[in-house]
């Protein structure tokens, strides 16, 4: 018999307090998330609060000068600009454990839920991310003269987005490579975050043999896609995308770990007594900030599936 509860809260008699159901919760799957893998956290360490502010010492370009004997050298005073990291923004979870519940289930759902919120909150954050820093990107690595030297690769624009087919999405990457090459960006620790339609066409392509790709597996695999001209490939469902015509247009972002820079901590993990009720809240505050702290190593590929 179901334990009688207010109107409002669900009751959790044949859910979380089983009548003849396994101890076992089915597995959850949450979006995968990326931000870890494409972001740098060389500042975490330095952020405890809500509110902190972390300044970033930027490098300056040293002149190089044309050297003749007996010259007078010039000389030059490099200047260090400061980029701000704040960390203005946050998210929570409070939960209601009742004692009734807590006292006839079989099962210690207080962990799987808190497990639950800490997936819940790196896929929020994830999302957060994907779908603000787009418009950050150096003017040379967007739109349809994309390229610092060559201004000659179409990533895209509103109204005239790149078309992606599985004949093309080879030669789109590898473009959008050189992009980055004309900004002198280093080959390494280069990323492509790329939507589950994109995928699908790399694994329909012609690229079919793994040596392509410079990874030891096959790329048709349980949708791990390896590397693919010096970028490795992250499939997310976060990415941003918009109604563009009669398309679904999508910013697809690719870059290196030096363009973006990302802090996080969490600075509340507790349970308390409900003031309102038999049990216990658990709740938690997760604070975090994010920069583009070098635009000129990342670009915005604005596209759509074909």
């Amino acid at each position: 018999m179901a334990f009688p509860v207010a109107q409002g809260v669900p009751s959790l008699s044949g859910t979380y307090i089983p009548e003849i159901w396994s101890g076992k919760l089915l597995e959850k799957f949450y979006k995968a998330t990326v931000f870890a893998q494409i972001a740098n956290t060389d500042y975490e360490g330095e952020i405890s609060e809500y509110g902190d502010k972390v300044y970033i010492r930027t490098v300056p370009d040293i002149v190089i000068s044309e050297y003749q004997k007996g010259m007078s050298l010039d000389v030059q005073n490099p200047e260090s600009d400061n980029v701000e990291l704040l960390i203005d923004k946050g998210y929570y979870y409070n939960v209601n454990i009742s004692d009734v519940d807590k006292k006839q289930s079989d099962i210690n759902f207080m962990d799987a839920w808190g497990q639950d919120a800490a997936e819940q909150m790196k896929v929020k954050i994830d999302y957060k991310i994907l779908n603000d820093i787009y418009g950050d990107v150096d003017a040379s690595n967007a739109g349809t003269t994309a390229g610092k030297i060559s201004s000659g690769i179409n990533l895209g624009t509103t109204g005239s987005p790149v078309e992606v087919t599985k004949s093309n999405v080879i030669d789109v990457l590898v473009h959008s490579g050189q992009v980055l090459d004309e900004q002198n960006v280093p080959e390494t620790d280069r990323w492509a975050v790329i939507p589950a339609w994109m995928a699908s066409r790399i694994k329909t392509s012609d690229l079919k043999d793994a040596s392509l790709t410079g990874d030891s597996k096959s790329v048709l695999r349980n949708g791990r896609l390896g590397m693919i001209d010096r970028w490795t490939l992250y499939s997310s469902n976060n990415v941003a995308h918009t109604t563009d015509g009669e398309n679904e247009a999508f910013h697809v972002l690719m870059g290196h770990k030096s363009a973006l820079t990302f802090a996080s901590q969490l600075v509340k993990n507790e349970i308390l007594p409900n003031p309102h009720d038999f049990g216990q809240l658990m709740r938690g505050l997760q604070v975090f900030g994010y920069e583009v702290i070098k635009p000129v190593s990342m670009l915005d590929l604005y596209c759509y599936a074909a």
